[in-house]
């Protein structure tokens, strides 16, 4: 049992999730907000009412012989429109500050507040008997001598009611507009449920569609009959298909012509073992049957070398990269190929760029690259026509070029060359030019080629020696070097 394994994510669930947090999560907010305004809306219509108990009030304040005086023809309960559910407190007090009618002890305005103009309502909050209440107080103009301030005296008329019809009315606005969403709330979820449901069947049927294929059938998908969404997931995949069939055809030929390419050397085994079988058979006929042998297991072992250094190429991208130095790589290779030169008689040479000099570091993969050289090297010796008497020469090049910031490696020999309507053929696997007796496979300029590409490098074949007889062959590699930092 694997600990803390991931599940598996639910493209239907990550959607849901994504449709319903916020309404889950703007419902309490909305709430909170219909809070607020009802408060607000509930408060209007009662502010409104003690304004009109304070005008009230300020109409009974009368001046008399120099005195302020307030006359109250009813009951004050009456007056101020009181009623069972609040408690309505008032306060007059003359331009002295002293104390006329009302409550003695309700709260004065606060001093930081600014004070209203002279006949103009104002409202403010405040606690009386540890009730919060709201209060409307006016300063009324007196009909007095100035004071000594040089100001109009003024009466202070106060009203205040505590808060519990505004609570009461502000809950039943909450209820007439919560209550409904309770409903709402549960319908919408199982709405957008459905919808998500419905909206997501085109991917079942694009999964019942693919599943319902055979496993040969690698035909594109059908693009019309998704959704736009989903358009560049299907034209994916069809890509991927499109690569797999090339992959699949290409392995097919591939084995196809390994097959017959290994068929004849064993082919030739299975005849020399019989010819050796003879009755009759003579000692020399007996090392002839044995040499041929020997000569058809090594071609045999030289093509399945060959095949997996192909396969090895063909996996490249996929190994680890790192700086190589192609001089020193080529030399390598080169001292390893003078004794297979030497003994077909062939000058074999190097020339160019030495090993660390400027501009000739690339990033690769230095076995495949050597396996790259070595293939281009063997495939001139093995193609280069000598004798004692008339030594085939080749010749191996490494040469920068700090302005292109490529490094060209080049393979050249004096041999018959390659006639300009083959030099794309040759690079085919198993291809093999009519006429040519020297043994291969027919994979080395395969492998090169494959190689090449995983680095990012191109190849191309030339004459070396145009217009002399033989042309001889010219095979040019480029590679993208690394640049050096500036210093």
């Amino acid at each position: 049992m694997k600990l803390f394994q991931r599940e598996q994510r639910s493209l239907f669930g990550e959607i849901l999730d994504w449709m319903l947090t916020p309404l889950l999560l703007l419902w309490p907010v909305s709430l909170v907000l219909t809070w607020l305004v009802a408060q607000n809306i509930a408060g209007k219509p009662f502010d409104r009412a003690l304004e009109y108990n304070v005008n009230a009030l300020a109409q009974l304040v009368t001046v008399s012989n120099q005195r302020v005086l307030i006359n109250l023809p009813l009951p004050a309960r009456e007056l101020l429109r009181a009623d069972d559910a609040d408690t309505v407190y008032y306060q007059v007090l003359g331009s002295n500050g002293e104390y006329l009618s009302g409550e003695r002890d309700f709260p004065s305005p606060p001093e930081d507040l600014v004070k209203p103009a002279q006949g103009q309502v104002a409202l403010r909050g405040d606690e009386f008997h540890g009730a919060e209440i709201k209060v409307a107080y006016m300063w009324v103009p007196l009909n007095l001598p100035l004071n000594s301030s040089g100001e109009a005296p003024t009466a202070l008329v106060q009203v205040g009611e505590t808060l519990d019809k505004r609570s009461r009315l502000a809950a039943e606005i909450i209820k007439g507009v919560m209550l409904p969403q309770f409903v709402i709330l549960p319908m919408a979820v199982l709405l957008v449920w459905l919808a998500l449901v419905q909206a997501i069947k085109p991917l079942h049927r694009l999964e019942e569609r693919i599943r319902a294929r055979k496993p040969d059938d690698l035909s594109p998908l059908d693009t019309e009959t998704v959704p736009v969404e989903v358009s560049p997931l299907v034209a994916s995949v069809n890509d991927l298909l499109s690569r797999l069939t090339d992959s699949i055809a290409t392995q097919k030929r591939f084995l196809a012509d390994a097959a017959h390419q290994l068929k004849t050397p064993l082919a030739g085994l299975r005849m020399q073992a019989d010819l050796a079988q003879r009755e009759g058979s003579n000692t020399e006929e007996l090392k002839q049957s044995l040499r041929q042998i020997g000569r058809s297991s090594i071609r045999a072992t030289h093509t399945v070398n060959q095949l997996l250094a192909l396969a090895r190429a063909e996996g490249g991208s996929s190994q680890i990269q790192q700086p190589c130095d192609l001089a020193r790589l080529t030399m390598e290779v080169v001292r390893d190929a003078v004794p297979r030169a030497m003994d077909k008689h062939i000058d074999l040479g190097l020339e160019g760029a030495q090993p660390d000099s400027p501009h000739v570091s690339l990033t690769g993969n230095p076995t495949l690259i050597k396996e790259m050289i070595r293939n281009l090297v063997d495939n001139a010796i093995n193609y280069t026509p000598s004798s004692p008497a008339k030594p085939g020469v080749i010749t191996v090049r490494v040469v920068p070029d700090p302005f292109g910031q490529v490094a060209v490696l080049q393979v050249e020999d004096n041999g018959p060359g390659i006639p300009v309507s083959e030099r794309e053929l040759v690079f085919q696997p198993f291809y093999r030019s009519l006429g040519v007796e020297a043994d291969g496979s027919g994979l080395g300029l395969s492998i090169v080629q494959e190689i090449a590409h995983q680095h990012h490098a191109t190849v191309s074949v030339d004459e070396a020696r145009p217009g002399q007889t033989p042309p001889g062959a010219l095979f040019t590699v480029r590679f993208q070097v690394q640049r050096k930092p500036a210093t």
